[in-house]
């Protein structure tokens, strides 16, 4: 007894010259959090490893894609991480398009020079779901138009509600007509096209009024025409998206109107990412408004699977893991994101985080009691815990503090008087 005493001792003595093998499930509870060297020659700073004080210094567009994925409960830092990862992307050369639903984005827009542009019922900005994109080379007309009316039939199922199979069918119709009187179809060169040759919602209103069986959807659209909503989706896009940051602004819209404008915006985003190919970062933020219907949940992960191939990463944001992973596209989207983010979880979500992400207990309690700006950081198959950090320059332009977001407009108001 007493030599196995002195033997536990931690002075390196072992009197009793006893093995035993050891299975590497126990042995994983000797360490319970594994860190990895996150560390590269060339990337973005995203933060300091909380274990051994190493940079993590990553470039997504040296995985297998650049999708990323951010989890974390309201006011855990997420915005303030992302913000950081735009502005030093943005210093390598990355064009950036965000979905803002909050007015999260606003004051990084202005202080960078980037575009900000709000959605809203009676916006000066407009977006027409019935644009197409270019065809690049490997790109087929016909293929692109019949892409561009299944995303518009996914987009109606979303203004008009459950549809059955003939009222799919009837829309799907009815799209094509509606191309068809502006002389658009599949042999069609749509870049001659100018955004006023595409049709609008009034267009496909006018074919289901006229057409046999389409009464009923001519009905629950006409809001959309001549109704509340007939600034809304409605009109020709007048939009560009020259400058290195664009921020789409969705807040003053109505609840029920946001997963639309989520989806519509999301759809220009794509006919943009088509037509002009560069190294770029789409950005959407709480990506769980678009979750909770299927048909924008789909489209959103369609996006996931094809961004990279045309030079792109997704960034899907969200607080409410619930509701983001009870879609059926929640997990597949995970997946499709070789980076992943998580800051601190709530108790209510921190289960369905462990076990998508397969976390021991260590990480999972460190997750709970994790400090703001502070999470684990997933890069392929290595992960380490992770510290935000940002120089004060840096923070000055992404803090989302209101009481600092204050003092910053007050020195403005100082300067300019």
């Amino acid at each position: 007894m007493e030599d196995g005493l002195a033997s536990t001792v931690p002075l390196g003595e072992d009197r009793l010259d006893v093995a035993n093998n050891l299975n590497t499930s126990p042995l994983s509870t000797i360490f319970p959090f594994a860190s990895a060297e996150l560390s590269s020659n060339s990337g973005v700073l995203y933060g300091i490893n909380r274990h051994n004080n190493s940079l993590i210094l990553f470039d997504r567009f040296e995985m297998e894609n650049a999708n990323m994925v951010v989890f974390a409960k309201s006011g855990a830092g997420k915005s303030y991480a992302i913000k950081l990862e735009i502005i030093r992307s943005m210093m390598l050369g990355v064009d950036v398009i965000i979905i803002d639903p909050e007015n999260e984005y606003k004051h990084l827009a202005e202080t960078v020079g980037g575009s900000f542009i709000k959605i809203s019922l009676n916006s000066k900005y407009h977006l027409n779901p019935f644009d197409l994109p270019r065809a690049l080379e490997d790109e087929d007309s016909a293929d692109i138009l019949r892409n561009a009316i299944a995303n518009l039939v996914g987009l109606l199922r979303l203004i008009l509600g459950n549809l059955t199979p003939e009222e799919n069918s009837i829309l799907d119709n009815a799209i094509r007509e509606t191309y068809a009187i502006r002389d658009i179809n599949e042999e069609t060169n749509f870049s001659l096209l100018e955004p006023n040759s595409f049709p609008t919602m009034s267009d496909l209103y006018e074919v289901l009024r006229n057409m046999d069986g389409a009464r009923s959807l001519a009905l629950k659209l006409e809001r959309y025409t001549e109704g509340i909503f007939s600034g809304f989706l409605n009109k020709h896009t007048n939009i560009k998206t020259d400058k290195q940051l664009v921020v789409f602004n969705i807040r003053d819209l109505e609840d029920e109107l946001r997963p639309i404008a989520m989806y519509v915006v999301l759809q220009f985003i794509w006919n943009e990412m088509r037509s002009n190919m560069k190294k770029r970062l789409v950005a959407v933020d709480e990506a769980w408004i678009m979750m909770q219907h299927e048909d924008a949940a789909s489209f959103l992960f369609g996006i996931a699977k094809r961004c990279r191939k045309y030079y792109t990463g997704l960034t899907t944001i969200t607080q409410d893991v619930n509701d983001f992973m009870m879609s059926r596209y929640g997990k597949p989207i995970v997946t499709n994101a070789s980076t992943q983010f998580l800051l601190k979880q709530s108790t209510a979500a921190i289960d369905i985080v462990q076990e998508t992400f397969f976390l021991t207990d260590q990480e999972k309690f460190l997750l709970l009691e994790s400090n703001v700006g502070e999470g684990i950081f997933f890069a392929g198959n290595k992960h380490a815990a992770i510290r935000v950090v940002a120089s004060y320059s840096e923070d000055q332009i992404i803090t989302s503090d209101p009481r600092q977001l204050l003092e910053i407009e007050e020195a403005k108001q100082d300067l300019e008087g």
